[in-house]
C-alpha cells in the first residue's frame, strides 16, 4: 500500500477516523480493513488496548502515524484511524429503505446513517450527486455505523428504483403530501421507502407524484426543518407505527 495521503474521493480506500468508529470497523467489515493508525499521544485513551487488541488478533499492522492522522482529520486530537477498502452492498429488497435524494452535507450523511441504525432501519441509498459516503467526516459523523448498516449509492433515482422493485415510497415534501400522522394511519409495510431531499432544494417536485407524499408539520416561525433532523422523525415515526402493529 503506498504513502498515506489525505483523503480522495478517487481513491479505492479511505479512513474510519476516531477510537471508536476504527472499533465499528474491525468489528463489522474485518476484511475490509488495511492497516490502523495510531497517535504517539494516544496511551491511556478510552478504547485503545481494546482497539489495538483487535487489529493484533486480526493480524491488521498498526503504526504510530501523527502527520497522517493531522492531514485525514484536520486536528490535532485525532488519536486512531482504521484504513479500510471501500465497499458496496445490496439492499435488503424486504426491509425498510431509507434514500437521500442527493444530499450535499458529510455531516447530516453521517448523523442520518447513525439514526438510521439506531433505529432498526439498516437499508440506506443515496442519490448523486451527493455528499461522498466514504469521506472520513461522513464516516466519522456516523460514529462507525456506516459499516453495519447495507449502503448503496445510485447514479439516479430511477437506477434506484429500478432495483428496488415494487415500494411503498413516502417522499418528504410539501407538494401534495399528506401530514406525517395521517399517513401512518393507513398502516405501514416492511417494504417502504422514506426519501429525503438537498438540503436547500428539499425534492424535485416530480416526487409528488410518487408513491404517497409526507410532510412533518411544524411551527410557521421556521421555514423547514434540518435535513438530519426531518429524517429522524420521520424514521423514528414510522419504525414505532411497526412496532405498534406488531402482534
Amino acid at each position: 500500500m503506498p504513502s498515506l495521503s489525505g483523503y480522495k474521493s478517487d481513491l479505492d480506500y479511505s479512513y474510519a477516523p476516531g477510537i471508536f468508529p476504527s472499533v465499528e470497523c474491525m468489528k463489522a467489515r474485518p476484511e475490509r480493513v488495511r492497516r490502523l493508525l495510531l497517535h504517539s499521544g494516544a496511551a491511556g485513551r478510552e478504547g485503545l488496548e481494546k482497539l489495538t487488541a483487535m487489529a493484533a488478533a486480526l493480524g491488521i499492522r498498526a503504526e504510530e502515524a501523527d502527520r497522517a492522522l493531522s492531514r485525514i482529520s484536520g486536528k490535532e486530537n485525532c488519536y486512531a484511524a482504521a484504513v479500510f477498502e471501500k465497499f458496496e452492498d445490496t439492499l435488503d429488497p424486504d426491509r425498510p429503505h431509507v434514500v437521500l435524494h442527493q444530499p450535499g452535507d458529510c455531516g447530516n450523511v453521517g448523523t442520518i446513517l447513525r439514526t438510521a441504525l439506531g433505529l432498526g432501519v439498516e437499508d440506506v441509498a443515496l442519490i448523486r450527486p451527493c455528499a461522498d459516503l466514504f469521506d472520513p467526516r461522513t464516516v466519522r459523523a456516523s460514529m462507525g455505523s456506516l459499516f453495519r448498516l447495507r449502503v448503496k449509492v445510485y447514479g439516479s433515482f430511477e437506477d434506484y428504483r429500478r432495483e428496488a422493485g415494487e415500494r411503498d415510497f413516502y417522499p418528504f415534501m410539501l407538494d401534495a403530501s399528506v401530514p406525517l400522522a395521517q399517513a401512518l394511519e393507513r398502516g405501514v409495510s416492511p417494504r417502504r421507502t422514506l426519501i429525503f431531499g438537498n438540503e436547500g432544494r428539499g425534492l424535485p417536485p416530480e416526487f409528488a407524484d410518487i408513491g404517497q407524499p409526507v410532510r412533518i408539520p411544524s411551527s410557521d416561525k421556521v421555514d423547514s426543518l434540518n435535513l438530519a433532523i426531518a429524517a429522524g422523525i420521520g424514521i423514528y415515526a414510522f419504525s414505532e407505527r411497526e412496532r405498534e402493529a406488531e402482534p
